[in-house]
C-alpha cells in the first residue's frame, strides 16, 4: 500500500474516531442547549445542532428536505476530493493531507446528517456578545484542509494535472 493511502487511512480513522467521540462525550454529560464557559470572555462548551450549513445556512429548510441535500451534497464532494486525492502525486503532500483532512471531516458531518440529520456542533469562541458559530472537529478538518490546500496553491508545489494519468 503506498504511503499516500496509508496516511489517508490514517488521517480518516482518527478524525473520525476524535469527531464522533468528542460529539458523543458532549451530548452524554451536556443537556441540549447547555452552555459551559471554558474561558469567559472567549470561549464555551456549547451543546447544539445545526441543520444547516455553516453560518446556519439553509436551517430554515424543513429537516427532511436539507437532510437529503446535505447527505448528497456530501457524497458529491467526497467524490470530487476523493478523485482529485487520487489522481495527486505523491510528492504533493500539502495537497494529499489537505484532501485527507477534508474527506474526514466531510465523513464526520456525514454520520451525524444520516444518523440525526442534522450536526452536532459544541465549540463556541467568542469576544463579548460577539459568538463565531458554534462547530465542531469535523469542521475544523474541513477548514484545515482547505487552509493545507491553499498553501499548497501559494507555496506554487506545483500543478496537479488531473486530466492525464500520474
Amino acid at each position: 500500500m503506498s504511503s499516500k493511502y496509508f496516511t489517508l487511512g490514517l488521517v480518516l480513522f482518527l478524525g473520525i474516531i476524535l469527531d464522533q467521540l468528542t460529539k458523543q462525550w458532549i451530548v452524554q454529560t451536556m443537556p441540549k442547549y447547555d452552555v459551559i464557559p471554558v474561558i469567559p470572555g472567549f470561549f464555551n462548551l456549547v451543546h447544539v445542532y445545526n441543520r444547516g450549513a455553516a453560518f446556519g445556512l439553509l436551517a430554515t429548510w424543513s429537516l427532511g428536505l436539507v437532510s437529503y441535500f446535505f447527505v448528497i451534497a456530501t457524497l458529491v464532494v467526497l467524490a470530487v476530493v476523493g478523485y482529485l486525492f487520487w489522481r495527486t502525486p505523491l510528492q504533493h503532500r500539502l495537497f494529499l493531507w489537505g484532501y485527507s483532512l477534508l474527506i474526514s471531516g466531510a465523513v464526520g458531518n456525514l454520520m451525524d446528517r444520516i444518523r440525526l440529520g442534522e450536526v452536532i456542533d459544541f465549540l463556541d469562541f467568542y469576544v463579548g456578545r460577539h459568538h463565531w458559530p458554534a462547530f465542531n472537529v469535523a469542521d475544523s478538518l474541513i477548514c484545515l484542509g482547505a487552509g493545507l490546500i491553499f498553501l499548497g496553491i501559494c507555496r506554487s508545489e506545483g500543478e496537479i494535472n488531473v486530466s492525464h494519468p500520474v
